[in-house]
């Protein structure tokens, strides 16, 4: 039985600061962003925007294409957490309006936790082939104002239906993993921002990829060369070229002029406008890729590296199938980012120093471009959403 991505979808806030901006601001050489991490602009959550609003806005669309009915379960895969204890699945199970009869379940693992909710999700799918998966990996990246990741920030959802016979991306059984118990990249409870060992987390990176690949090749006995086109986790767009280099080292693989931009570059577009989005970073890729890619892609064997710090990583695969172009929302995240409106660095810094409330009293929240669904205010410790559309 084949077992996938039916649907995809991708959502980020409709406000955004251009990194020539910050740059200017800050006294760094434009360059520094735009071509040592080869970022451009970078996605802004407004007050009435969180991981929730960002992962009902992803879902809603694909939610529209199918019978809800037949979701029994939704995967939410975050390093943002709202809540300690209530999922922000349960949130989004509500909004959406989903069958009472549903699991819904947050899964940690720094950026990797999407990936797990995926296969996860397969799994299930597999024991019982009519159901049907939500899973959404969402996140808004967040760093000290000033410190090296700051213009790494970011925020974005992506939301799929994991199904049988998928419309999309069937995905290979086989994958390999790695985890090894390291202190790359980390966000104790008692700060809103992470904190980040960068040169080591690209090390740390580098070699999962190494021996995530290792794994999945003794498993599959493919080589570099079977694959159309590579997807990478995206902390930074440059990372995935480093990444790809990497990785066609360790195969033995030259890479030609033209080869990098042709075998990654499509999946770079959302992330170098939008930013980090953790968990749903390596999943924008994916949308980047299949939205922008001038070939037909049906038929083609996509790698897929998923890296959550800490750390976990896992090499998988997918085929795209036949005629997936009519199911993507590609006119709809066109308009969505052509739409953003950009952000003075005054305006970014105030948006930034906004802290939610933390007294349990009751705060209504000012409206911004956030739709359909915001974050309305907070009540007794309650936080109150809105489909506004």
């Amino acid at each position: 039985m084949n077992v996938g991505i039916d649907l995809i979808s991708f959502y980020t806030s409709n406000y955004f600061i251009e990194l020539k901006t910050l740059a200017t601001t800050r006294g760094v050489d434009p360059a520094k962003y735009y071509i040592g991490i080869g970022q451009e602009k970078m996605a802004i959550p407004p007050p009435d925007e969180d991981i929730v609003t960002m992962a009902a806005n992803a879902a809603l669309p694909i939610i529209k294409q199918i019978d809800p009915a037949q979701i029994d379960l939704v995967l939410f895969g975050t390093e943002s957490g709202i809540d300690q204890s209530k999922a922000a699945a349960a949130f989004v199970h509500g909004m959406l309006g989903l069958s009472h009869r549903c699991r819904a379940v947050e899964l940690k693992e720094a950026c990797y936790g999407a990936t797990a909710a995926v296969h996860l999700a397969m799994a299930h799918v597999r024991t019982k082939p009519d159901s049907k998966a939500l899973v959404i990996g969402s996140d808004v990246a967040r760093y000290e104002l000033g410190s090296p990741g700051e213009p790494t920030q970011g925020c974005g959802a992506v939301a799929m239906i994991v199904s049988s016979n998928p419309r999309t991306m069937k995905i290979d059984l086989q994958s390999g993993i790695y985890t090894d118990d390291v202190m790359d990249f980390w966000r104790p409870n008692y700060r809103d921002q992470a904190l980040v060992d960068g040169k080591y987390s690209t090390r740390v990176y580098l070699h999962a990829l190494e021996e995530a690949w290792k794994h999945y090749q003794e498993q599959t006995g493919r080589s570099f060369g079977d694959f159309a086109r590579f997807c990478y986790h995206l902390p930074f767009t440059r990372m995935a070229e480093k990444a790809h280099e990497r990785l066609a080292k360790f195969c033995g693989v030259e890479l030609a002029a033209g080869d990098l931009e042709r075998q990654i570059g499509d999946t770079l577009f959302y992330n170098r406008i939008t930013g980090n989005s953790y968990a749903a970073s390596l999943y924008v890729g994916l949308c980047s890729l299949l939205d922008r890619s001038a070939e037909d892609l049906g038929g083609k064997r996509i790698g897929m590296y998923s890296y959550g710090s800490g750390c976990v990583a896992e090499f998988f695969s997918g085929t795209i199938q036949p005629g997936y172009c009519a199911h993507l929302q590609t006119a709809r995240h066109a308009k969505m980012l052509a739409e953003r409106a950009e952000l003075t660095f005054r305006q970014y810094e105030d948006i930034y120093n906004l802290r939610f409330p933390t007294d349990g009293g009751d705060h209504e929240f000012t409206r911004y471009r956030t739709a359909p669904f915001r974050l309305a205010g907070v009540k007794a410790h309650k936080r109150h959403y809105v489909h506004s559309a």
